[in-house]
C-alpha cells in the first residue's frame, strides 16, 4: 500500500504564491516519476508538472514560468512552487507517484482557490 499526502493549498489573491508538498509513504518500492495535477470544477483531470527520478521536468504551457516542481528522493517528497497565481489556477490538485514497475498512486487532493 502507498500512501500519498498533499498539504499547503488553501485561497490567496490573484498574483500571489503557494506552496504544495506530497509526501510518499508505505511500499513505494522505487518511485520513477512524481507529478502534479489538476481538476477545475466542471473540467477534466489535467497535468500540471512532473518530475523523474533524475530531475527531468515537464510542464503545461499555462503554467511555465509561474510553477517550479522539485522533489527529494532521499525524503519521498515533491513540492510545486505556484507563484503569479491566476484564478484559472483554481482548482483541485493532485500529486501522482507512478513506481518504476509501473503501479500508479494518487494522493487525496488539496484545493487551491485564486480570487481576482
Amino acid at each position: 500500500q502507498v500512501q500519498l499526502v498533499e498539504s499547503g493549498g488553501g485561497l490567496v489573491q490573484a498574483g500571489g504564491s503557494l506552496r504544495l508538498s506530497c509526501v510518499a509513504s508505505g511500499n513505494i518500492f522505487s518511485i520513477n516519476v512524481m507529478g502534479w495535477y489538476r481538476q477545475a470544477a466542471g473540467k477534466q483531470r489535467e497535468l500540471v508538472a512532473t518530475i523523474t527520478r533524475g530531475g527531468s521536468t515537464t510542464y503545461a504551457d499555462s503554467v511555465k514560468g509561474r510553477f517550479t516542481i522539485s522533489r527529494d528522493n532521499a525524503k519521498n517528497t515533491m513540492v510545486l512552487q505556484m507563484n503569479s497565481l491566476k484564478p484559472e489556477d483554481t482548482a483541485v490538485y493532485y500529486c501522482k507517484l507512478r513506481r518504476i514497475d509501473g503501479y500508479e498512486y494518487w494522493g487525496q487532493g488539496t484545493q487551491v482557490t485564486v480570487s481576482s
